[in-house]
């Protein structure tokens, strides 16, 4: 496990143990994120992206270690499939994006740092919905009161997604979402 005690020390030298997030710090959420992804039998390059998913800020959480501008040292250090992933989750504008999912066939991304649209891969967008799912879940996980607040719209959104999922994922989201109708 040398290759993620060097991951780990990557995210606490850009401070990620630094940055408040609902369930503790950030850095736990990122792990948690990965954990999952990685116990739904997720490509090591899919864990890598939800170690890093919040790198340059979501949509859900503005606050970012590293600036989009520094995107060549990022796809040096995780690698360009894993920076790319990472760069897309981190631009999505949510409220475009996540209200296509599952409901139309080419959903239009949105970027919202440039502003630009734009249909994602198969592949890319497979990997994002992936990465959005163990995202939201590893929150829903330990916070009863977000499952409470926001619980039936993920249980929908993730439905409606569930051609583009794993089995797994899909297993989870109603382990974790399906108790919550």
């Amino acid at each position: 496990m040398q290759g993620d005690s060097k991951k780990f020390q990557i995210l606490q030298n850009l401070g990620a143990a630094d940055f408040a997030h609902l369930n503790g710090n950030l850095l736990e959420h990122l792990k948690g994120t990965q954990q999952l992804l990685a116990s739904w039998g997720a490509s090591q390059i899919l864990q890598d992206a939800g170690l890093y998913h919040a790198a340059y800020g979501t949509a859900g959480f503005e606050e970012c270690m590293i600036s989009i501008n520094q995107r060549t040292k990022i796809k040096h250090l995780l690698g360009s499939e894993v920076e790319e992933i990472v760069y897309q989750y981190c631009a999505c504008d949510r409220n475009h994006f996540w209200p296509q999912l599952g409901i139309v066939n080419d959903p239009e991304f949105l970027n919202r740092f440039t502003g630009q649209s734009f249909d994602l891969s198969s592949d890319l967008l497979r990997d994002f919905c992936e990465l959005t799912v163990a995202n939201e879940l590893e929150i829903a996980i330990n916070s009863s009161r977000f499952v409470a607040q926001h619980g039936n719209g993920l249980l929908t959104m993730f439905t409606n997604m569930s051609p583009l999922l794993s089995p797994q994922a899909n297993n989870a989201v109603v382990r974790i979402l399906g108790q919550n109708k």
